[in-house]
């Protein structure tokens, strides 16, 4: 397929934002934040943060749509569609995180703190679920359509919110940093070790479509010299990155160094030597890195179609 990078950046994007919330919100649950004014104040930034997170992944989520001002029919089919159910529990989610961040700026009650919270931890879980299922329900596209594709949506979310958690807490609540960096850790090395599962099992796939049977064609021996109008269209522009195989594993490695191997170490570094500007780089550079895996997920996908334009003469 050909990423759109509207798309890497709307994923990415509300990912962070969900894992700060969930980070967020546990410290909370945890006692932080009940006494001190200063440790609520902390709370408040973190829930904007995480709002402004979801909101710009939702600006992105506009920019592949060709016309705009109708997006509001994609929550419609919600029902079937797994894009019509991530249309609505993006806002529910966005809507959740204000709420739970104005309680807290206003002082409000606990239980109510806690109640909107809860509410919007519901949210974001369906917004995971859904966001992954766009791609997993696809089933001719065997690369995604597998339960890896949930797993790894979840879990590089959590690495990347609880890594700008621990960054974010190095800099204002030093008592939270030995928690959200355990958390980072650990999420960053489930998010590498399903991610690694989930590229050795699509690299023994094998396709179900061949050349004969995409062009309708029984003849054992089938030779393509032309391009459909010999030359490129909507089909070739949209579902073939145009990327060699050495470019594609180039990203495979690199995305695997940036999103997972060098956050780990910074987080160490950061962790045991109390270093708050090794756990800021950090999370650059997983998220750079996770825009190189995300690009290299939707790249990955082979579509059937790409047996019949193949070449151009």
């Amino acid at each position: 397929m050909n990423p759109a990078f509207s798309v890497i950046f709307l994923t990415t994007l509300i990912g962070a934002g969900q894992g700060l919330f969930l980070a967020l919100f546990g410290a909370q649950l945890a006692g932080f934040g009940a006494q001190r004014p200063d440790q609520q104040a902390f709370l408040v930034l973190g829930g904007v943060i995480a709002m402004a997170l979801t909101g710009a992944g939702l600006l992105c989520s506009f920019l592949h749509l060709g016309r705009p001002e109708r997006a509001w029919r994609t929550a419609t089919m919600w029902r079937t569609s797994w894009l019509s159910r991530e249309v609505i529990a993006l806002p529910l989610f966005g809507a959740g995180t204000l709420a739970w961040t104005l309680a807290l700026a206003q002082g409000a009650a606990g239980s109510l703190v806690v109640l909107l919270g809860g509410l919007t931890v519901l949210a974001c879980v369906a917004l995971f679920i859904c966001t992954a299922m766009v791609y997993a329900s696809v089933r001719f596209l065997q690369e995604w359509a597998s339960a890896f594709t949930l797993a790894n949506y979840t879990l590089l979310g959590l690495a990347s919110g609880c890594t700008l958690a621990t960054a974010l807490a190095a800099w204002g609540a030093p008592l939270l940093v030995p928690g959200f960096g355990i958390a980072a850790l650990a999420f960053t090395a489930l998010g590498w070790a399903s991610r690694a599962l989930s590229l050795r099992r699509n690299a023994r796939l094998k396709p179900r479509s061949t050349l004969q049977s995409a062009i309708g064609i029984r003849h054992p021996q089938i030779s393509q010299r032309s391009m459909g109008f010999m030359g490129g269209s909507f089909n070739t522009r949209e579902f073939f990155h145009g990327r060699s195989a050495g470019a594609l594993r180039q990203v495979k490695w690199a995305f695997q160094l940036a999103a997972f191997v060098l956050p780990l170490a910074l987080l160490v570094l950061g962790l045991a030597q109390g270093y708050p500007l090794a756990l800021a780089l950090a999370f650059v550079v997983q998220y750079a890195g996770l825009l190189a895996e995300r690009w290299f997920f939707l790249a990955q996908a082979n579509h059937p179609q790409n047996l019949y334009y193949q070449a151009v003469s």
